[in-house]
């Protein structure tokens, strides 16, 4: 159950998104296709597709399905994990009302960022973001997705300006098998991604500077290409062997068009 409804291929979602795709009103649930807009989205939040508020792009249905078949397994996914950079030096400058701002719209940025390309936005830790992008939700090319969240991730907080970021943030990507599932009770129930691949992703995010997207080579290659860009070894925090990463910045043609060259 939880293969077919993380790559997006289990039948009664199939049957689901067909029926609901019948009723007008865009935007949609990206899992069934509930619509959300009027007058369509009026009558289906009585039955239980409603935005979650989680993520507005998924309804409320979808997230009962994760709360009442707790699991979860094995997929090919991309991660994208985004780090504040000098947090704590922040904070001492700052009154406590003047940080929790800072940080209040960082995560709004960040959550708009990661929806607007189809992640799931797994949960805030800290100073941190982090983003899940499965086939289901981001289709076969979650890594070209990841990648460009991560340079809209960049825009938004100022990164590509003369100026100065008004926030800075380090971000790392990375594709590989995850284990993603539910977890948790209630209200609590989360869905989020284990192993050895949201580890590379936080420690690559933890080795990006202001403004730099730490890309492993596997992610970049599918989701646009190295050409013309940084590359670096890196010898990430537990891991055994150096890391192959490609540097991607603000100021650089998206995937889909590096991908086109």
């Amino acid at each position: 159950l939880w293969r077919r409804l993380l790559l997006g291929t289990d039948p009664s979602v199939i049957r689901l998104r067909r029926r609901h795709r019948r009723i007008p009103s865009p935007p949609r649930c990206k899992m069934c296709a509930a619509p959300f807009g009027p007058p369509g989205g009026w009558v289906l939040r009585y039955f239980g597709h409603a935005r979650w508020a989680k993520n507005p792009k998924y309804c409320e249905g979808c997230f009962r399905t994760l709360q009442a078949n707790h699991g979860g397994a094995e997929v090919d996914c991309s991660l994208l994990f985004a780090d504040v950079r000098g947090s704590t030096g922040l904070a001492e400058r700052m009154r406590p009302a003047e940080f929790r701002a800072l940080m209040g719209r960082f995560y709004d940025e960040a959550f708009a960022a990661l929806i607007d390309f189809n992640a799931i936005v797994d949960k805030f830790v800290g100073d941190e973001v982090i983003g899940i992008f499965i086939p289901a939700y981001s289709g076969q090319d979650h890594a070209r997705h990841a990648v460009d969240a991560a340079r809209r991730l960049l825009e938004v907080t100022g990164h590509d300006r003369s100026g100065g970021p008004w926030i800075p943030i380090g971000i790392g990507v990375h594709s590989g098998v995850a284990f993603v599932g539910s977890v948790g009770q209630g209200p609590d129930t989360e869905l989020t991604a284990m192993g050895d691949a949201v580890n590379v992703t936080a420690r690559l995010a933890a080795a990006a500077g202001p403004g730099e997207i730490l890309v492993t080579a596997e992610a970049a290659t599918v989701a646009g290409g190295t050409a013309g860009r940084e590359h670096r070894s890196l010898q990430l925090k537990g891991k055994s062997g150096l890391t192959d990463v490609v540097v991607v910045t603000s100021d650089e043609p998206d995937s889909a068009e590096v991908a086109s060259r």
